[in-house]
């Protein structure tokens, strides 16, 4: 039975084959089949049909017609829609596609073979379109030299414009910190003072109190200043020399003027051109006032330009400029000469005018042009009698100059109104309306006599210091000794600077701003047990001796002979952050270090 059905499928296939063979081949004219006349001319001796045509002639005439068709619509689609110049000629409605016939349409293009050319050859386009011509990519005698190659490509000039632009923009900036480390900063050219530090204080893991700022530090000259929070950071590096560097520092006293003008500016010093409105407490408008002529006078040691002497001069300080007088305290205007102009120049700091420039004091200034990098010419050396009015003539030179910039830069953080960046418990009613008291009883009661609140906070004392002796006790079998541990435990604090001079202690201060309560805690050279606090009050720098005593066998520190007693150094200074006691002040800023 299979062999009858695969003789039956091979005959079907043989009959089919027969069949296509003459449906296939085109008539010819006379009827005959073109494959007859094929077989003939091949016979005769002429060229035998390509594949590409025995394919094409092996299909049916209703399937090429099919094909020529559909070949001639997908050109006319491919082609735009021409509006009908004269759609009344055709009778076609207004901007309706023109009916035009495939036939009259030209015919696509073709495109040249691709030629191939030996290397160091490549086309190059002429004026005229569709013309090419071989150059060589060689250089030749005549070409300049900061011409590229065709064959090299630039990729800073493949660039888009923004990634060029962004490149441009962008700068690295090296910060020192006080403790010598140092980080390179990627910043924007157009980055402010302001924004570096934040930038540094979020990447140092800092708390940011807006009392950071970047410094100007030039050692070979000796100076150093505080940015403005304002200033372009890239400008004034572009005016430092080589060996002058960025310092990341605190500097409280940035904005203390504007808290309380009346430290910085003394009566004898201050000096109205017209008759002023008020007193001191309109004494900060009236700097801030462009209109109203402010002056700063007073006598001031000044180094004479190419010696070595100082001279004591009479001079005053106006928005046009430093003069000083010629005769006396004369200040007429054929007795005033330059000594500095405001809008070229900054004032800067002596770090060691005594020792460098043989200046009378430490209380030296130095006003230097923004053109000027280590010309010593054209410094202007100036020296005060003492810190107070060194800082009035270096606060009245900086309002002069910028004026109210520096009360929008003081407003900035009050404006913004940001939040803490640590959430810190806050309390919901300030420490005045705080009431003391008595739980005694079964009902609380609020203390209303003084001397009994009193009282009550002593025995509240005595009992905390109980208390503390009796876990110090219970927890004597540990490794470590709470009493070792009480004599180290300061040293994590950042407030804590360990084994320096008390000259090192006073630079520290001054550096970071002479503002009441600025505090720093040291080990006393003297005495290898006890300690320094360090204290500025009044723009005057004091120092407190803390000395260790024993109560019932434990070791208590102490500052004022005994009468208050703490365990360690963290709760002395707790109690004296809240508390003014003996000092002349309360603890209210610590001085810091940051390791970048």
């Amino acid at each position: 039975m299979n062999n009858d059905i695969n003789s039956s499928v091979e005959s079907l296939n043989s009959a089919c084959n027969m069949q296509s063979d003459t449906d296939t081949a085109p008539l010819l004219e006379d009827g005959q089949h073109a494959s007859n006349q094929g077989a003939a001319s091949s016979s005769r001796g002429q060229p035998q049909a390509s594949p590409r045509q025995k394919m094409q002639r092996s299909q049916p005439v209703h399937i090429l017609r099919r094909l020529q068709e559909e070949d001639q619509q997908l050109r006319t689609a491919s082609l735009p829609a021409i509006p009908n110049p004269f759609p009344e000629l055709t009778g076609a409605a207004p901007g309706s596609p023109p009916s035009v016939a495939p036939s009259s349409l030209p015919p696509p293009p073709s495109q040249p073979p691709a030629k191939h050319f030996p290397p160091g050859f490549q086309l190059a386009k002429l004026t005229r379109p569709g013309l090419w011509t071989k150059t060589t990519a060689r250089f030749s005698k005549k070409q300049p030299k900061n011409q590229c190659p065709t064959d090299t490509v630039n990729p800073v000039a493949r660039m888009p414009t923004s990634q060029m632009e962004k490149l441009r923009l962008r700068k690295d900036v090296k910060v020192f910190s006080e403790d010598g480390t140092s980080k390179v900063v990627e910043i924007l050219t157009d980055m402010t003072a302001r924004d570096l530090c934040q930038l540094l204080v979020y990447k140092s893991h800092c708390v940011d109190d807006n009392s950071w700022t970047l410094v100007e530090h030039h050692p070979q000259l000796g100076l150093e200043r505080c940015l403005e929070d304002h200033e372009i950071v890239v400008q004034v590096e572009s005016t430092m020399p080589s060996e002058s560097k960025f310092l990341f520092r605190k500097n409280y006293a940035k904005y203390e003027f504007f808290k309380n003008p009346v430290n910085f500016f003394p009566d004898q010093m201050v000096n109205w051109c017209q008759q002023a409105n008020g007193g001191q407490a309109q004494l900060l408008q009236n700097f801030l006032n462009t209109s109203s002529c402010p002056e700063i006078q007073g006598f001031l040691q000044v180094k004479e330009v190419g010696r070595k002497s100082w001279k004591k001069l009479y001079v005053c300080l106006r928005r046009s400029g430093l003069y000083y007088s010629t005769k006396g305290t004369s200040k007429e205007p054929r007795h005033l000469q330059l000594l500095a102009d405001l809008e070229e120049s900054s004032i800067f700091y002596l770090i060691a005018g005594k020792k460098q420039y043989n200046a009378p004091n430490e209380h030296g200034m130095c006003i230097k042009p923004n053109k000027a990098k280590t010309e010593m010419k054209e410094l202007r050396l100036l020296c005060a009698e003492d810190e107070q009015i060194r800082t009035c003539w270096m606060t009245a030179f900086r309002l002069l100059k910028y004026g109210m910039l520096l009360y929008q830069n003081y407003r900035i953080p009050q404006r913004k109104g940001l939040p803490p960046p640590f959430n810190a418990p806050m309390r919901s009613v300030s420490e005045n309306s705080l009431v003391a008291m008595d739980f005694s009883g079964q009902i609380g009661r609020v203390i209303d006599n003084p001397a009994e609140a009193q009282s009550a906070a002593l025995e509240e004392g005595h009992a905390w210091r109980k208390r503390s002796t009796r876990m110090n006790i219970l927890s004597s079998q540990s490794p470590l000794h709470p009493s070792t541990l009480n004599a180290v435990i300061h040293r994590t604090q950042h407030w804590f600077h360990g084994r320096i001079s008390r000259e090192e202690s006073h630079r520290i201060i001054k550096q970071q701003g002479l503002v009441d309560g600025l505090f720093l805690l040291r080990d006393s050279q003297s005495n290898p047990k006890a300690f320094v606090l360090t204290l500025c009050h009044h723009q005057k720098i004091k120092n407190f001796q803390i000395l260790p005593c024993e109560d019932d066998g434990q070791t208590f520190f102490t500052l004022d002979d005994g009468n208050t007693k703490f365990s360690d150094l963290i709760q002395l200074v707790d109690f004296y952050q809240l508390n003014k006691g003996v000092l002349p002040c309360k603890l209210k800023h610590h001085c810091i270090r940051v390791a970048l």
